[in-house]
């Protein structure tokens, strides 16, 4: 912006002719009064005042033109004032929206690089206002050869992504991308990440979901360094991680690797860092699940608690496998189990998904619920002891693992099982939402849409999180359905 000390008007020469001919004539006409008013008795005096009259006069033309020279240029007829916005670009993000005032507009999530130089955000942001787009926050993260610079952007409806892109190009802006946004993008970056680490340390299983939330749409794998059946997998990384463009690799303080890759967008050192920090968070607090318990009572009258299980359950799940007959748990991993401590091991850690046990008041283990992360893709599982079966804590625990997936803003959840296991079936549709079925060789994919993520995918960074000793009760009916 140029303040007024530098808004000067300019020079032009017909001013400084005018000037010097204005000169001369005052010097000739001094002359010639001089010439006659010297002649006179008293032309001494009267010279002597005139020269005081004149310095008079100079000095007070000298102090007015000061006074007024730092005014502003005078507004032609008609012509409209600047706007903040035309000026600034609006970086506050308050005040009449982009455009008209009146006009629709939108929520654009922008990113582009630009040269490390003085005046390349500047370029940038007065493109922006030229195209009416309120610049509603800005993050920069420096490369070693240039800057990126991510805008959260308000721009009028009718503006499409192209010409926004295009207009970026003309300003010097390279490797431009754009999504829309909504709402809950306008969350500052500081006050996310805190939540997000908020999060990360009442629940271990968390992390994948805040690295996801951090650092947007991303596919995030857990590679364990030992595979299921004992055999070393090779998957490992250094203690700092490694960056490589579209792909980190983050060492998993439970072993092996986090695998994140973005395809679409290249990881910046200031990403790279900031997940980094999360892991390193979860590493130092340890393992850990949140401690809250409901009370339900089934229709016979007795009470189960439904919790959430990790790795200390180990082996009171390996009992209930032992209780469990043969096809039970066949339909459970379709197929016989012959090394049940190692599948459960994995199941368990809270780095591969979320496990709810149901329990009886005697603490032994009736039933286990999984909800695991497969990529972009999230599964969920099921096995009920055979005393314990058509009671409807199957469907209790599928209700509530689908309520974890919406708000880990999961688009859909898919269960594996077998066409003749009709109690699956019967749970899944006991959820009331859209399923999709796909039959392979006796093997049923049931996929069911979750209606409501779209609303909690952004949202889950302000969710609050759970105590950490809570408990309820509850009267569970099979009529019911299966979810809180």
């Amino acid at each position: 912006m140029t303040s007024s000390k530098t808004a000067r008007r300019p020079h032009h020469w017909r001013r400084d002719l005018i000037e010097l001919a204005a000169l001369f004539t005052a010097v000739a006409v001094a002359d010639a009064i001089a010439d006659l008013i010297g002649h006179q008795p008293d032309g001494a005096y009267l010279l002597m005042a005139s020269a005081v009259a004149l310095v008079a006069t100079a000095t007070f033309h000298t102090w007015w033109a000061r006074r007024h020279s730092n005014a502003p240029p005078p507004e032609e007829p008609g012509a409209p004032g600047p706007t903040r916005d035309e000026v600034t670009g609006s970086m506050d993000g308050s005040g009449a929206e982009a455009g008209s005032g009146t006009g629709e507009t939108v929520l654009w999530r922008m990113r582009t690089t630009v040269r490390d130089a003085p005046g390349s955000l500047a370029a940038l942001c007065l493109v922006l206002a030229r195209l009416r787009i309120d610049i509603l926050t800005l993050q920069t993260h420096p490369l070693a050869d240039g800057t990126v610079d991510e805008f959260l952007l308000r721009a009028p409806a009718s503006l499409p992504a192209q010409e926004l892109t295009r207009q970026m190009s003309g300003a010097g802006g390279t490797s431009t991308w754009i999504e829309r946004a909504d709402t809950h993008d306008l969350v500052d970056t500081p006050t996310r990440v805190l939540s997000l680490a908020t999060r990360t340390a009442l629940d271990a299983a968390e992390l994948p979901l805040a690295l996801r939330q951090l650092l947007g749409r991303c596919t995030i794998h857990s590679l364990p360094a030992v595979s299921i059946t004992g055999r070393p997998t090779g998957e490992s990384a250094p203690v700092e991680g490694v960056l490589e463009e579209t792909v980190m690799r983050l060492r998993d303080p439970s072993g092996g690797v986090i695998s994140v890759e973005r395809p679409y967008l290249p990881f910046t050192p200031t990403e790279f860092a900031r997940a980094r920090a999360l892991v390193e968070l979860d590493a130092r607090l340890g393992p850990r699940v949140p401690r809250s318990e409901d009370i339900l009572t089934l229709p016979e009258g007795n009470e189960i608690t439904v919790r959430r299980a990790d790795r200390s359950d180990l082996a009171a799940a390996r009992a209930m496998h032992d209780r469990c007959s043969p096809d039970t748990l066949g339909l459970r991993y379709h197929g016989p189990v012959k090394d049940a401590d190692r599948y459960l091991d994995h199941l368990l850690s809270p780095r591969f998904g979320r496990t709810l046990a149901a329990q009886t008041t005697s603490g032994k283990l009736v039933a286990l619920g999984h909800l695991l992360w497969d990529g972009d893709e999230t599964e969920v599982a099921l096995l009920v002891e055979d005393d314990w079966q058509r009671r409807g804590i199957g469907s209790e625990l599928l209700g509530r693992l689908v309520q974890l997936a919406e708000e880990a803003g999961c688009d859909s959840v898919y269960a594996v099982t077998q066409s003749r296991n009709t109690g699956m079936v019967a749970a899944m549709r006991a959820l009331e939402l859209p399923l999709d079925y796909q039959i392979e060789e006796g093997t049923l994919v049931i996929t069911a849409r979750l209606t409501r993520a779209t609303e909690l995918t952004r949202g889950t960074d302000e969710r609050t999180p759970q105590p950490t000793d809570a408990r309820t009760t509850q009267r569970f009916e099979p009529a019911e359905r299966a979810r809180r």
